[in-house]
This record gives structure tokens, sequence and C-alpha cells, in this order.
């Protein structure tokens, strides 16, 4: 049985894990939905920040949220792809943290995503926590805890 009663394991600081900005693909405000499917195939990425020219978050965009906003009533209308943009289609309700957030938020809020943006308080975006980098420490945690 995993015992985390100890606390270590939740007092990291959020700012140990973040990718940065500069390594995160991202797609900005005004980009074509065809320019943010080129940037999620490529990347490899299932969603991806949308930011404006300051570096300012403003949403999140998925191969999927770009699928639904061009289906017609007939068929895909893949024409609109270059007409319409990114801020047609982008999530703006979506979890965010900021440095000074608790590890034990960001294992509450990865349950749900595989990834989370970091934001500074003025809503800039610093980069990304994944899901991955958690489980990394959790399991380094365990080794560490049972030798």
């Amino acid at each position: 049985m995993i015992s985390l009663q100890s606390n270590e394991f939740m007092n990291p600081k959020i700012s140990d894990y973040v990718i940065s900005s500069e390594k995160v693909a991202h797609v900005q405000l005004g980009n074509s939905l065809e320019h943010a499917l080129l940037v999620l195939t490529k990347s490899g990425y299932s969603a991806v920040p949308v930011l404006d020219a300051r570096f300012q978050i403003h949403g999140l965009i998925s191969s999927s949220m770009i699928t639904e906003s061009i289906f017609g009533l007939e068929r895909i209308e893949f024409e609109k792809l270059g007409e319409k943009k990114v801020e047609d289609a982008m999530a703006v309700n979506f979890p965010r943290l900021l440095f000074t957030d608790r590890f034990e938020k960001a294992l509450d809020l990865l349950i749900d995503h595989s990834f989370l943006c970091v934001v500074d308080k003025e809503g800039y975006f610093e980069g990304i926590f994944t899901r991955s980098a958690l489980l990394k420490e959790l399991r380094s945690y365990i080794h560490k805890n049972n030798e």
C-alpha cells in the first residue's frame, strides 16, 4: 500500500515540473483552423494553447474542436479550414495553474486533463504541467520509499 502520510509527495514546487513555454507548441489568435490542425498534427499533441502576440493565454484548441467546427448538415466542410479562425473553435474554459499552486491541485486537475497550462498572475503563459511529469514524480517517490 502506498503511504503519502509524510506529505513529502505533495510538497514539490509546480515550477520544478513545468515545460517552458518556449518548448511548447502553440497557435495564436487569428491563425486559421488549417494552421492549427497542421500544428496539432506535426506536434502530435492532443491540444495546444492559444496565445495572443504578448503570450497571454486565451484558450485551448484540439483536433476534435476543429473537426466539430467544420461539420455541415450534409458533410464535413473542409474548405472552411482556411476561412475560420482559431478563436471560432477554441475552448475558453479550461483549468490553469499558477507557480504558487499546490502540487495537490495539479494532481486533482490532471485526473481529467493530460496537461495543464501554467500562467502568471496576469495570465501570461509560462508553460505546461503534464500528467506524465506527475506520474514520473509519483514513480520516483514510490521507488525511493520502497528501498
